[in-house]
């Protein structure tokens, strides 16, 4: 498995399909690049200042990304990106 280091986030982007009023589903490749991921592995956080923060953020929980951020990369078949944490703009409840 791959471990994030620092205040990286491994993530893997949710599959999107959107059903249009008339009833037509719009596979995900036909829609704008989706922002709701699912966080897979944490780092354990980074210094600043002085002091030890944690990420903000746990594994299995759903968050928003900013768009094209972060780096992507295959694991074993599955696509995942890693970003910072601070390209993260908030977790969906």
């Amino acid at each position: 498995m791959i471990k994030p280091l620092g205040d990286r986030v491994l993530i893997k982007m949710k599959e999107s399909e959107e059903t249009t009023k008339s009833g037509i589903i719009l596979a995900g490749n036909a829609q704008e690049k989706p922002q709701i991921a699912e966080v897979i592995e944490v780092g354990p956080g980074e210094k600043i200042d002085g002091k030890f923060e944690p990420v903000s953020v746990k594994k299995g929980d759903n968050i928003i990304v900013s768009k094209f951020s972060g780096t992507e990369i295959k694991y074993e078949g599955t696509e995942y990106i890693i970003v910072r944490q601070e390209d993260i703009l908030a977790i969906v409840e």
